[in-house]
């Protein structure tokens, strides 16, 4: 454990002791960006562009990145807006590169992004990498009903391999039901001994999964929070035990999160104090910070209105 400067001030004093009581390891500096680290999990509060030069090249095994989406969306003290797409994009690129020499030889990076974007995105990277899937997170409903217009129900993920030849992919770990032998029990001819179909298979490039809800037990104060069981089949299908995953836009930390409850270790990188905050109370890193206490947040389920008509503040 070390600690730069003579005169730390009195919360940062506070929080190096906490660190102490918790046993935890801390690179601490007086300005960001700062380093937080336990059990294989590594908390980095600042710019991804700060942080990822010090990470060591050819070191992860799989990145997930889920970058702010050029939407206006407000993330802490950050409003999620470029000048242009052209800008947007070109921010993009300098982070992507980045990533792209942290992996392994064998590692694998999935990138997520908005719709409108993800077309720089794909072309810049189809030559730098090998884009394996273009996968489509398929969800329930948007938050606001167009009217005008056939509103959004999906998010675009690429999934990218350094080399095609060499690549961890563990599908028996990732099966989803097939229907065609686990529901219409149909029968495939074509073989020399005739068979029912395979009841299980790896899923396709649709994943139908929920967004997070204000009432799941996951659900954490975020504008972009991605649901547990979206990093589970990415981290399962494409890391092993032991293995090391980096998320450069660490968010609420469900990457590192969820890599922890599977055995892997994990980067997390976040700008946003109050995110970083989330991150090192999921991961059981800190109990507080700077002073403050890292609590759940309190959910408030108190009905709005009254008699049939009453609903909850949210879902």
């Amino acid at each position: 454990m070390t600690y730069c400067g003579a005169g730390i001030l009195p919360a940062m004093r506070r929080h190096v002791q906490e660190t102490r009581r918790l046993g935890m390891e801390l690179v601490m500096e007086t300005k960001l960006p700062k380093m937080y680290k336990k059990d294989g999990h590594e908390v980095y509060w600042g710019d991804c562009l700060e942080v990822l030069p010090k990470l060591q090249d050819g070191s992860v095994d799989l990145i997930f990145a889920d970058p702010p989406y050029n939407i206006g969306k407000k993330f802490g003290d950050f409003v999620d807006q470029w000048p242009s797409d052209e800008d947007y994009s070109e921010w993009c690129k300098k982070w992507l590169d980045l990533c792209v020499a942290k992996l392994k030889d064998n590692g694998s990076l999935y990138v997520m992004c908005s719709t409108q974007c993800m077309p720089y995105l794909d072309l810049y990277l189809r030559r730098r990498m090998h884009v394996l899937s273009r996968i489509v997170w398929h969800y329930d409903s948007s938050g606001v009903q167009a009217k005008r217009y056939f509103g959004s129900l999906y998010e675009p993920i690429l999934f990218c391999v350094k080399d095609e030849s060499k690549y961890t992919f563990n599908g028996e770990s990732i099966l989803v039901e097939a229907k065609t032998g686990a529901q219409r029990k149909l029968i495939d001819y074509r073989k020399p001994i005739p068979a029912p179909y395979n009841t299980k298979k790896v899923p396709g490039n649709v994943w139908s999964l929920p967004r997070v809800r204000y009432r799941m037990g996951e659900y954490e104060e975020h504008p972009s929070q991605k649901p547990e069981a979206l990093l589970e089949r990415i981290i399962l299908a494409s890391s092993n035990p032991g293995d090391l995953v980096l998320d450069p836009f660490g968010g609420t930390f469900t990457t590192s999160a969820v890599a922890r409850r599977l055995g892997r270790r994990s980067i997390g990188i976040e700008s946003q104090e109050k995110y970083v905050g989330i991150g090192l109370r999921r991961l059981e890193i800190a109990q507080s910070l700077n002073g403050a206490p890292l609590e759940p947040i309190e959910k408030n389920y108190n009905r709005v209105g009254c008699g049939k008509s009453a609903t909850l503040f949210a879902e």
